[in-house]
Order: C-alpha cells, then structure tokens, then sequence
C-alpha cells in the first residue's frame, strides 16, 4: 500500500478526544469523551508511519508482556484509509481481523499504541481513537448493518457463555454458516461486557446494539439459562455437533484475613454488577446495589477492576475512597530495563483516580501495603480495616524474593465497605464438572498447547477459561481461534480469518 503522508507524524500532534471534566462526569453513568470531528480524525491517520517492521500489530510477547496488538489488526492500513477518508475500506480491513472493535475501540488498553514507532521518540498515533472512528462512522452509514450467512452447513453449534469470547466463537462459526446458539446464565447477553465493565466505560447500548445485528444474522441467544443446572451437558451434547466452553475466569480471589465475615465485605464483580443492573432495570431507583453514599470506601486491589470500582463508588457520592495495592508504584516513565517495544511498565493514573483527586484533592492509591484484619462492631458490621506495609525480601531458604509485613507499619483505615478487587482463579468447578472436561493446574480448563478441544469428545473452550484472566483482545483472539478449530473439525478444512 502506498503511504498517504509520508511526513504526516512530523506536521501532526497526536490529539485526541477530550474527557469531561471529572467533576462534571461523576454526576452521570455514561460515556464521558467528546471525540473528534472526522476531518481532525483523518489527521490522526496521516501519522501513522507504516513503518517497515508494524510492532503495532505484532501482538508477540517481548519478556512476558504483549507487545502490539494480540488481534493483529491491520493498523496500519486502516490508518492510511482513515486518512484519506476511506472509511468503508478501513472498516473492511478493521473487520478482517476484528470481531468487535466497537468494544475494544472503548476497553482495550491500546497495546498497538504502546508498540507504535511514533512513541519511541514523541507521541505515538491516536490508533484507538482511529478504530473508534471507523466503527462508529460504519454504523452511521450502514456498512456495520446485519450479514447473515448466504447458505447454511446444517452443523450445529452451542456455546455456553456470552462475553467477549463466546461472542467472537459465535459470530465466526456462523459467518461459516454454522448454526449457533449462545446459552447466558444472566439476565442479559455480554458477560464481562455488560456486568463487569462500568457503563461509563461501555454505554450498554453498544452491546445491545451488537447483539441485535448478531440475531438478525441468524445467531439465537438463550439468556436466564444457567448451564450445567438448569440444563444438562449431556442434553446439548446430543442436540449440537459441537459445544464451545466460554464462561470465563469467574471465581474472584479472596481475602483471608481476622474478621473476614464482617457485613460490608463484597467482592468487585458483585458490586459492579449489581451496580450496572440496578442502573438498567431502574435507573437505579430499585436500589437493588451497594449504596456508597456517605461511606467510607476501601478497595483491595490496584488494577482495572479496582479503578471501576473507585469511579462507581465516587458517582454514588462516597464520603471516602481508599485503594490498597500489594505492589510499589510504577516509574512515571519508562525504566532502563523495559524499552521499547516492551509493554510500559509505568505508573498509570485512570479515570477513577482522576476523579478521586479532584473529589477528595489526594491520588486514593496507598501502594506496597495489604490487608491484616477487619475490623467490626458487636453486631458484626464492619467499621474499619487494618492495613500493614510490605517489602520485598529475598528467602533465605528459596532464594526467591517474596514479600513481607514491615514490623510496626500498621494502620488504621474507616471502612462501612470493602470491596475486594483482586483478580479472578480459573473456570467455576460445575461447568467443567457437568461436562467431564479436565482442568490444568491453574484451574482452567486444560487443553494442548495453542489448542483448543478439551479432553471431552466435541468440547471446545476459549477465553479466560481457557488462559486465565485477560483482557477483552485476547478473550476475542481466542474465540477467532477456537471457532477456526471448531469449524475445522467439522468440516474438515476452514475458511475462517484468524488474523
């Protein structure tokens, strides 16, 4: 592809779309970014230097971390389209490797930027806000609307769980023309998608708006229909060709400290969801969710999750937000032994802790400290937590450097809630059960390397089921390459575009 702008990243600053002031934006739950108009967006494109070796979209890992985008999306072609306004190209090119960019162009946390040449000496390109723009201006002038299948293979195909990964097998195996059903043991179709990431970083309607091309291409969901309970494996063993295992890492990690059954003690998910559900069926006015309201709040956990609960606690108008991390903080730039293309190992300040500081005029992070009792009063209602400092220490007896509590750094923190945001422990134990699958020792569900099929005959799994925790890119990879291993058992061969 010839190359719209050679000098683009030397005339062109990297802008992007402005935030609502977090002032402002605490007083709503929806989308807070105001994006550029398209004329300033193609600007953003003529920066990109669709340089020789794209690290952008190699999605590789360098020392552990991802480097580039795990989709390998075609970065750099599509910004070149952006640029020269050829949005319906870029969205084709967007689509080729894409399930879902209307997600991730609002969730990912843009590890093409992180790889962008751009960034080893300046700014990188706006790559995200790019994607935004294609998909959004896709749906506007209809190149987005519904394609169902022109034939059908007569296969049919379950898979159990709805969010990133299971939508991405489903959207795959019935483009083939494969008939697909979604079984969603909530409420609502998404997963992830709709109860665990806070609407003001995913507005709901964006997943609905999704789901409602997905059933006019042919694809039915079954929600409120709790897999491995209400329904049997076997059942769907006998009615489909193939079953595909996508229910997520669901079992959150727990805290086991003194005091640890005091009322007030949830975990992250159960607050999000309840949170994002009392908004949709109510606007809240059901107060079916964790009222923060003049509390004083206390967050176990320094990643996305603990950050969502921090601006969802701040929105519900918290006297005080406090959250823990285990770890020290980040350089604010990079250190000498992570280069680039590395991923940046440095001290991120998100949304929710923007608006900590301008609500409460101090960053809520307290870093390289853990949790050493909870406290509560005689009827069991928690009134405080105490928290101790940790260093790292190396084992006399391994070697290996662990941490440990500093003697006599102990503190006394308010807390009327905890939430508890410390990531999530491999597949719920039933499902595999139910299906007589084989978990790793990670408590994932076990397949061969860079596979796909379980030990059961006609089992497939994806997502974080199947790798453990991850981001919403890998979740959508492997539900491309799950349903490319589905189809290609089969049918024997297959068509389908993995990258």
């Amino acid at each position: 592809m010839k190359m719209g702008k050679p000098t683009g990243f030397m005339e062109y600053e990297r802008e992007v779309s402005r935030a609502q002031e977090p002032l402002e934006r605490i007083k709503h739950f929806n989308e807070f970014h105001e994006h550029l108009p398209g004329e300033k967006q193609q600007l953003q494109g003529a920066r990109c230097m669709e340089c020789g070796v794209p690290f952008c979209q190699a999605g590789m890992m360098i020392c552990g971390m991802a480097s580039g985008c795990p989709l390998h999306n075609l970065v750099p072609e599509w910004n070149d389209l952006v640029y020269v306004g050829n949005w319906e190209q870029a969205y084709n090119r967007l689509k080729k490797t894409n399930s879902f960019p209307e997600f991730t162009s609002r969730v990912c946390p843009a590890l093409c930027e992180a790889a962008c040449t751009c960034g080893l000496n300046g700014e990188p390109v706006s790559t995200r806000e790019n994607e935004y723009a294609i998909i959004e201006y896709a749906y506007e002038q209809g190149y987005a609307a519904p394609r169902p299948p022109k034939a059908r293979t007569g296969k049919k195909v379950a898979v159990v769980g709805s969010g990133p990964s299971g939508l991405a097998v489903a959207d795959q195996l019935n483009r083939r023309g494969h008939s697909v059903t979604v079984y969603e043991r909530s409420d609502r179709i998404g997963g992830l998608l709709m109860y665990g990431i806070p609407n003001m970083k995913l507005e709901k309607r964006i997943v609905d708006r999704k789901r409602k091309v997905m059933e006019e291409e042919g694809i039915v969901f079954v929600t409120g229909v709790d897999v491995g309970k209400d329904v049997k494996a076997e059942q769907l063993l006998r009615e489909f060709d193939r079953v595909v295992l996508a229910c997520g890492a669901s079992n959150p990690r727990d805290i086991k400290a003194e005091g640890r059954d005091a009322k007030g003690i949830h975990f992250a998910v159960d607050f999000l969801k309840a949170n994002t559900k009392s908004l949709l069926d109510s606007g809240f006015e059901d107060k079916k969710y964790v009222e923060t309201k003049d509390k004083d709040v206390v967050i176990i956990g320094g990643g996305d999750t603990g950050n969502d609960c921090v601006g969802t606690a701040i929105r519900h108008g918290a006297k005080s937000v406090t959250q823990i991390e285990m770890m020290p903080k980040a350089p604010d730039t990079r250190a000498q032994d992570n280069p680039w293309p590395e991923w940046p190992k440095v001290c991120k300040t998100d949304y929710g802790q923007q608006e900590a500081i301008a609500v409460y005029g101090h960053d809520p992070r307290i870093y390289e400290s853990t949790v050493k009792e909870f406290v509560k009063d005689k009827d069991g209602k928690l009134t405080a937590v105490k928290i101790v400092k940790l260093s790292w220490e190396k084992d006399s007896s391994t070697g290996r450097m662990c941490m440990k509590e500093v003697p006599g750094s102990e503190q006394t923190l308010p807390a009327d809630i905890v939430l508890i945001a410390a990531g999530f422990l491999g597949a719920q134990v039933y499902v595999a059960q139910a299906f007589g699958v084989e978990l790793n020792e990670r408590t994932n569900v076990r397949t061969a390397a860079g596979a796909y099929q379980t030990s059961r005959e006609n089992v497939f799994t994806a997502g974080d089921m199947h790798r453990g925790q991850s981001l919403v890119v890998w979740a959508i990879r492997e539900g491309r390459e799950a349903a490319r291993a589905v189809d290609e058992s089969l049918m024997g061969y297959s068509g389908l575009t993995v990258q």
